[in-house]
């Protein structure tokens, strides 16, 4: 009877029967991880990933996965007494997340390396390792929780913390890795795991959080694109929205859509980056209704709602969507277009840009099912007013 009960990862078997390898950045998160399942009785291996070794990133505050953090890492492995290893993983992270960074600011895109990171990084090379070490599971100090499902798969949920919520960077998570993963901070708070981080005897509680471009290691991300994609910092226009001359810039790699400081212009009314073109090396600014958006085209589709996404989204499929990691899930409609996704927002948003993630929500708060996501392909607003019909039932639920 004993064997088919499930232990607290939701698993067959005893606690030191069951395998755990734990993703150890050195930051209080992961390590609280590590040493709240080892005090529980599993069989914990931690893993650090070296993922870059910017010489000044190796002690800066903020820093993750470099020189200070593998440090740390080890210190907490073995002071909770689990064995660890360090892999050397950055030629994988160059190729994977720096040079898919630089690729897409160079474009005129505004990236989210934290994403990239997780998906072919952490939840691809490092899930694989963990299988190889013959791991049960692969756990996590991300603030997102999962629960089982009826048919026996995993849902991934919004975490218990509004304010410490990961789940937008973690929607290309597949059905298959979430299998796999566990997030044992899911429904504790940051104030929770550094009481537990020294309850623990951890010197890493009060550890500084890791930034989000964590290989940057002047904080100066322009920096490391123009040494790799030269063509990103080249002189060009700041145009308006009728395409006129009203400035010049010394690179598009400067600015975001959204952006209204550091733009060097004088104007009468304030002026914000609406787009940029990144071939003509052209910034088109314009005043701020020109920012909000109501239809977004996506590209890099991932769904991890129920079903497949094709019969799912019929005529339309009401969701809400966040589209910046900083922002509420907003009311909008889901739709198949042009062989590929649209989204179509009920109120519309500003600042959308292209490059970041447009992740999919089953409700505005609480402890959402996250249904997948897509990568923001182009935003534009709509040509003609939307039919009344379809604002009543997301608004009421907002309301809700």
């Amino acid at each position: 009877m004993t064997g088919t009960m499930l232990n607290s990862l939701d698993l067959k078997g005893r606690p030191q029967d069951t395998r755990v390898v734990v993703a150890m950045s050195g930051g209080v998160d992961s390590s609280v991880t590590a040493a709240l399942l080892k005090s529980e009785g599993y069989d914990v291996v931690g893993i650090t990933l070296q993922l870059y070794d910017h010489g000044a990133a190796t002690h800066r505050k903020g820093a993750c996965c470099a020189g200070q953090d593998i440090h740390d890492a080890r210190n907490v492995a073995e002071r909770i007494g689990v064995p660890h290893y360090v892999l050397d993983y950055e030629n994988r992270f160059r190729e994977s997340v720096i040079d898919n960074f630089a690729d897409s600011y160079a474009s005129g895109e505004t990236p989210v390396p934290c994403i990239e990171c997780n998906r072919s990084i952490k939840f691809r090379d490092l899930l694989k390792t963990a299988r190889e070490l013959g791991a049960d599971v692969l756990a996590t100090g991300h603030y997102v929780a999962s629960r089982r499902l009826a048919d026996g798969s995993r849902a991934l949920l919004c975490a218990a913390d509004a304010d410490r919520d990961q789940s937008y960077f973690l929607f290309a998570t597949t059905r298959e890795q979430l299998d796999y993963l566990r997030f044992p901070l899911g429904d504790m708070t940051k104030h929770e795991t550094r009481e537990l981080a020294r309850r623990f005897g951890l010197e890493v509680a009060d550890k500084h959080d890791s930034q989000d471009i964590c290989f940057v290691p002047t904080g100066r991300y322009t920096d490391i694109i123009g040494r790799l994609r030269p063509n990103a910092v080249l002189p060009g226009d700041i145009v308006d929205l009728e395409g006129r001359v009203i400035g010049s810039h010394q690179g598009i790699v400067h600015f975001t859509v959204g952006q209204r400081r550091g733009l060097g212009i004088a104007s009468s009314a304030p002026l914000y980056v609406v787009r940029l073109e990144a071939k003509s090396r052209r910034v088109v600014v314009g005043p701020r209704e020109a920012l909000r958006m109501d239809r977004i085209v996506l590209r890099d589709v991932n769904w991890i709602g129920d079903g497949a996404l094709e019969h799912t989204v019929g005529e339309g499929l009401e969701i809400f969507v966040r589209v910046r990691s900083t922002r509420a899930p907003q009311p909008a409609w889901l739709r198949a277009a042009n062989g590929g996704y649209e989204i179509e927002l009920v109120a519309g948003e500003e600042g959308v840009s292209p490059g970041q993630a447009c992740v999919f929500y089953d409700a505005p708060s609480g402890q959402a099912r996250v249904l997948g996501g897509g990568f923001i392909q182009s935003a534009t607003a709509k040509r003609a007013a939307a039919s009344d019909t379809m604002r009543p039932p997301l608004v009421e639920a907002m309301r809700g």
